[in-house]
């Protein structure tokens, strides 16, 4: 038994193993409804054995995506589609978690695959943006300062949207604070410039994220775990640091997040030393510091790499994206070169608790003739 295909219980919740697939952004529904692309992309995922999926930033706002083409969950439709993709994985025996995300001065923005690039203006399907400050984003429209009134509104938004993802059958909520989108613009003293209770010292930069990680606990059943995406550091200079970002980790520890999702960057141009494992140190200082459990993620491709992050108690679980782009079954890729030949790899006929969610009760599977089975 290896680290990676242990389980992990968060709250009533059971992850199967830590081989988790990160949240990645699709750019492929419309009017926020995830469509048969998602169906698609997460469903291979989910029957590609790993522990968790979590969606792409989700939008609870339709002026929170950061592209037009962004999944959202603001209203009914969007919860009806949401579930048969919740159903589907369910079936497969894994967990699924949703990110929930409002992208702030760097919303309407033009999918990254399209030209041009940048800002979306009104005129051609965007919209206004949001922010803390009136300071822009490098390269996109500036946006509007939101007032105390519209700030005090962000929790609500927030919480409506986590009671939705009940509905919509999810395991897990994320709240996102990390990439620069709104969350981590007033937590990040390069695009919080307010002089009033949400701005200048850190205790104030963090108090919205405080009070939607509040709002969002209250509306989330409580046996479900809740997570939090952060970015521990803006690599710039006067940004935001891992010291800080730690800081921040331990008073949410205060306030019922169950784990710390620890990624890094996103609010500033940056000139960032990418490599195998590269966020992990912030992961470990992150852990240690706020006494929570935390995922590691930034091309932790190799599975044995993947494994010693969680064996040297630098993470409790690994985030896999791009390379789960590549090889949906991954995980089970993962398992077959670290030598598990019996795992906690999901089932693939899950029984149903009083809650019909799946009960992982664990998939395994015997190596024979050279192929899985």
């Amino acid at each position: 038994m290896t680290t990676l295909f242990s389980p992990l219980t968060l709250r009533g919740t059971t992850f199967a193993n830590r081989a988790w697939l990160a949240p990645m952004c699709q750019y492929s529904a419309t009017d926020g409804v995830p469509s048969d692309w998602h169906l698609v992309h997460l469903g291979a995922r989910a029957s590609g054995g790993f522990g968790l999926l979590l969606t792409e930033a989700t939008a609870v706002v339709p002026e929170g995506r950061i592209s037009p083409q962004d999944t959202g969950i603001w209203n009914e439709e969007q919860v009806v589609a949401w579930r048969r993709v919740t159903d589907f994985v369910h079936a497969r025996g894994t967990r699924i978690g949703i990110q929930l995300a409002h992208a702030g001065r760097k919303a309407s923005t033009y999918r990254p695959f399209s030209s041009p690039q940048g800002s979306v203006p009104v005129a051609d399907g965007g919209w206004e943006t949001v922010g803390p400050s009136p300071s822009s984003f490098p390269g996109y429209a500036a946006p509007q300062a939101l007032t105390d009134a519209e700030i005090e509104d962000v929790p609500r938004q927030f919480a409506a949207a986590a009671k939705r993802a009940v509905d919509a059958g999810f395991d897990v909520v994320e709240v996102h604070a990390a990439h620069g989108y709104l969350l981590h613009q007033f937590l990040s003293p390069l695009s919080n410039q307010r002089d009033d209770e949400y701005g200048g010292s850190l205790e104030n930069r963090m108090r919205l994220l405080v009070d939607v990680t509040d709002a969002v606990r209250a509306a989330w059943p409580d046996e479900r775990p809740l997570l939090v995406r952060v970015s521990a550091t803006d690599w710039v200079e006067g940004g935001l640091t891992v010291e800080d970002v730690a800081v921040v980790a331990k008073e949410l520890a205060g306030h019922g997040v169950d784990l710390v999702d620890v990624s890094t960057g996103g609010n500033a141009h940056a000139d960032i030393p990418v490599g195998p494992g590269y966020q992990v140190p912030a992961a470990r200082t992150i852990r240690a510091t706020a006494g929570l459990p935390v995922a590691a993620v930034g091309l932790l491709d190799d599975p044995r790499l993947a494994e010693a992050t969680l064996a040297d108690g630098s993470a409790d679980a690994v985030l896999v994206g791009r390379a789960a782009l590549r090889d949906p079954h991954w995980a089970l890729r993962a398992a077959h070169e670290l030598g598990v030949a019996t795992s906690g790899l999901p089932v693939a006929e899950p029984t149903a608790d009083v809650d019909g969610l799946p009960t992982v009760t664990g998939w395994q599977p015997q190596y024979e003739r050279g192929t899985w089975r």
